[in-house]
């Protein structure tokens, strides 16, 4: 995919030089294809849970990509716009950048932070039930963010729960903003997807390594990818089983108004692919399930001058370290803006848009 005309290279040199490595695209680009933040789209979002990324429509996925970006710019100052708030970030599974990265966007946003990081940790491991734990959590935050290795974990949480929840992973199920995390790199890297309307030759071909029906990274990003549809030419999902789809999704993949199709040989379509999005690892009902290099990239891959790889990480031998100077790698920006995503979302969820934005950078 050549780079269109009307697209500025925000190629960003500062970037590199403060350590930064690969895909550094600048996020003035999103506020150049779209300036003025609408505050009424963003409104939607208050006190609500953050459950699925069916939650998240075009218009405002694009307003929280612009208020991402003014962040990352630091054009106003958010250091004290939660400081009468606290986020409870409960992991009863493993995690590092998601934890982290939540916990970080509250801490820049002047609020506080507790934490389960191990389920052994709560009363879960005496047999008290999600719901409980839900009651108590409206007593100690003011948010939860929840990472569970169930699939029904987050609605037993949300039947007492009465502040808001966000899904930070849920089983095999969906990470809704894991996917916002993606999609805002992506709009960087281009923001004519979304703020725009690219010709027909110029239009994305996406590849996704991995089974939306038992990774919830891919699930996410799939069903976002839907709300750009007229700027995404074709899909296609690599997968080793012979059944890559859940149910769900299985109807989504149905009605998509993108072309979706189904391959065993990631190779022969590189040639095509302007942007790949990777995983490995698949929950299988009975645990985690690592496909390692049965889909690999490495610097011999023949890959397009211009394609990018997105990769929520962990990795394994699947993604080669050989790419990560090169500008093929839009991953690690893809974890750095996941801080600047998620603070956009808390301040959203928490309603205080409206005595921070300063009425220059509205629409």
């Amino acid at each position: 995919m050549t780079q269109p005309a009307s697209q500025v290279s925000h190629e960003a040199d500062p970037a590199r030089k403060a350590g930064k490595v690969g895909n550094c695209p600048d996020p003035q680009g999103v506020l150049d294809a779209s300036p003025g933040l609408q505050l009424d789209v963003l409104d939607k979002l208050h006190n609500q849970s953050v459950l699925t990324a069916a939650l998240f429509d075009k218009e405002m996925m694009c307003e929280l990509v612009k208020l991402a970006a003014l962040m990352q710019l630091k054009r106003f100052p958010v250091g004290h716009a939660l400081n009468d708030r606290i986020m409870a970030a409960a992991f009863f599974e493993p995690s590092t950048r998601t934890r982290l990265s939540f916990e970080s966007a509250m801490l820049h946003l002047g609020g506080k932070t507790i934490s389960v990081a191990d389920a052994k940790t709560t009363g879960v491991a005496k047999g008290e039930s999600l719901r409980d734990i839900g009651q108590m959590f409206n007593s100690y935050a003011d948010i939860v963010a929840v990472r569970h290795t169930e699939q029904s974990a987050i609605q037993e949480l949300c039947e007492y729960l009465r502040i808001p929840l966000i899904n930070g992973g849920n089983g095999s199920d969906e990470h809704p903003t894991q996917a916002l995390a993606d999609w805002y790199a992506l709009l960087k890297w281009r923001p004519e997807i979304a703020f725009g309307e690219l010709d027909e030759k110029f239009r994305l071909n996406i590849g996704i390594i991995g089974t939306p029906g038992n990774m919830r990274t891919v699930k996410s990003f799939l069903m976002l990818a839907l709300l750009f549809h007229k700027n995404i030419n074709h899909i296609t999902i690599f997968s080793e089983m012979a059944d890559p789809l859940g149910d769900d999704i299985r109807e989504l993949v149905k009605s998509s108004p993108i072309s979706i199709d189904f391959s065993q040989n990631l190779q022969q379509s590189l040639e095509y692919l302007d942007v790949i999005y990777m995983n490995a690892i698949a929950f299988l009902g009975d645990g985690y399930r690592f496909f390692g290099d049965a889909f690999s990239l490495n610097a011999e891959s023949k890959l397009k001058d211009d394609t990018v790889i997105l990769h929520p990480l962990a990795r394994g031998e699947e993604l080669s370290v050989d790419l990560d100077e090169t500008e093929h790698n839009l991953y690690f920006n893809q974890a750095d803006g996941a801080v600047w995503i998620r603070q956009a979302l808390l301040l959203a969820v928490f309603g205080r848009l409206r005595d921070l934005v300063p009425a220059e950078y509205l629409a």
